[in-house]
């Protein structure tokens, strides 16, 4: 017998993993997804021509293949299949060196030792100590906060890995931490890019936990890409929840969630139907949006509107897609067996674009996240042809100091495509088509990505924790009954590992259960004495 009737706001990831994890414990689950197709931010099309097929926004997944929310999913009976390209990240610079992430760790400290001695050593101990905390780590990371049972797990680990030195290596700066830890350039610039995946520049507090995370899980996992596509991932999903009895109703945008007594009792639709709540409302929507334009203002508590007008957007982004007649033809030999690829020639370079970054400015040497599928997935593209992306950061519209208008845009793709040319002589020359992804662009495709922000907020340490989306418990529940936050605006924030869907449906099963006993007791308390 099910447990009810639960609807989920949005087919994202994180709203598809919730609805999923509800529909596991009986839930009759229905999703209300405003656009004509779900998946949010993971979806895949033929955006220039047929038979190249891109990744609309997003395009590689560590986290997803290490998130325990996806793997107790069991995806892979629902048609998804991880790729894996020869070496998972490259790191070229013009001076001729070239740092190589590999998941064969030795190749990977190979690479490393031949560009400075000593540098392939320390990558192995580092890992080391990741093998060592690896699960319990995840798990608090990834886990509602306080995550007390991973927590506690992670504390008998941490003498096996240096105590309080560990501690202190996860809170240095990735500058510092590069430092300390590497003699050579390369490795230090390896590292410290990973770190600009979470929008944190060498400089900032928590930029080495992040750099030495996202390193280590390369190692470890790898930078997958889902076989034909990101669409790949959302339609195993779709097709778990369906074969659980849930649906996915496309075109039916949630304009309102309609309160009374405190509670969530209805949503209505933009055309003005209502669906009753009959169970849980899990919203994958920003904070913002949920708080200021799903809610009547006057069922929102005033210092929570106080709080969420301090919500802090990540950069935004631009991210420009190319159907290619043939691999790129990187001078760093290394590069062309890599499914990623960075390009910033060093440390200070990365600084240089985050103080741009931070100063509200376009950055004049942007740094570069590239991808190439054909080296991951040949089922991308035509043989010999390659499907190619890269994505930058620029200031959120918030913070820009002047409109990123058209001839901005297209001043920065010019700067990106010479960048790859000066890496790749005679790039430009394959070129057959590009598409290119605006902030706008990105709104546009999915209005969680508020300005292009793709991380769902700041990743800033005064925006984690208890502290995001603001000061409080940093959970998945709200000030309204039955409401519950699944976004990527909740702890822990952006990457597809679906922790926020997971946890909102978490927290609404502990809150249907204890609503459950309560009315039993209230049952109880009335029955006549004997």
């Amino acid at each position: 017998m099910g447990a009810g009737n639960a609807l989920v706001i949005g087919a994202g990831p994180n709203g598809l993993v919730g609805a999923n994890a509800l529909a596991d414990h009986g839930w009759s689950v229905t999703v209300l997804e405003a656009a004509e197709r779900p998946g949010g931010a993971v979806k895949s099309a033929e955006l220039i021509e047929p038979g190249y097929v891109n990744d609309v926004c997003s395009a590689f997944y560590p986290f997803g293949a290490a998130s325990p929310h996806i793997a107790a999913l069991g995806l892979d009976a629902y048609g998804l299949r991880w790729l894996h390209a020869p070496y998972v990240l490259a790191h070229p610079a013009l001076d001729g060196s070239c740092a190589v992430l590999s998941r064969d760790r030795s190749t990977t400290a190979a690479s490393l030792d031949g560009l400075s001695p000593g540098d392939g050593d320390a990558w192995l101990r580092l890992f080391e100590c990741f093998t060592k905390v690896r699960d319990p780590l995840i798990g608090a990371l990834l886990s509602s906060f306080p995550p007390v049972r991973s927590a506690g797990a992670l504390a008998l680990r941490l003498r096996s890995v240096g105590g309080l030195d560990f501690v202190r290596m996860l809170l240095l700066p990735v500058r510092r931490f590069g430092e300390e830890k590497f003699g050579g350039e390369a490795a230090r610039r390896l590292v410290a890019a990973n770190a600009l995946h979470a929008d944190l520049g060498p400089e900032a507090t928590l930029s080495g936990f992040f750099g030495w995370l996202l390193s280590m899980l390369g190692q470890d996992v790898g930078f997958p890409v889902p076989e034909g596509g990101a669409s790949s991932i959302t339609d195993a999903l779709v097709r778990r929840l369906e074969a659980r009895g849930g649906r996915v109703r496309c075109g039916a945008r949630v304009s309102n969630v309609i309160v009374r007594g405190g509670r969530a009792v209805a949503l209505r639709l933009a055309g003005g139907d209502e669906v009753d709540v009959g169970g849980p409302v899990l919203a994958d929507v920003t904070a913002p949006m949920l708080y200021t334009q799903l809610l009547d203002p006057h069922d929102v508590p005033a210092r929570v509107l106080a709080r969420i007008a301090a919500f802090e957007w990540d950069d935004g982004t631009v991210k420009v897609d190319w159907n290619l007649d043939g691999p790129i033809p990187w001078t760093a030999p290394d590069a062309r067996r890599a499914g990623t690829v960075h390009l910033g020639e060093s440390v200070n370079a990365l600084s240089r674009a985050a103080t741009d970054l931070a100063c509200g400015d376009v950055p004049a040497e942007p740094f570069l996240i590239v991808g190439q599928q054909s080296m991951t997935d040949p089922t991308r593209q035509p043989p010999g042809k390659e499907t190619a992306w890269a994505y930058t950061h620029v200031p959120h519209p918030g913070r820009a100091n002047t409109t990123l208008d058209t001839a901005a845009l297209d001043a920065l793709v010019e700067r990106i495509e010479q960048t790859v040319e000066r890496h790749a002589p005679g790039f430009l020359g394959l070129v057959r088509g590009r598409h290119v992804l605006s902030p706008s662009g990105f709104e546009a495709e999915n209005p969680s990505l508020v300005g292009g922000a793709i991380n769902g907020g700041s990743s800033q340490l005064h925006q984690q924790l208890v502290f995001r989306p603001f000061a409080g418990l940093g959970r998945a529940e709200t000030p309204i009954a039955n409401l519950f936050l699944a976004s990527a605006s909740a702890h822990p924030g952006g990457a597809v590992h679906g922790a926020p869907g997971a946890n909102a449906a978490r927290a609404a099963l502990v809150y249907n259960r204890r609503r459950r006993a309560a009315r039993r007791i209230r049952s109880a308390a009335r029955l006549p004495k004997v």
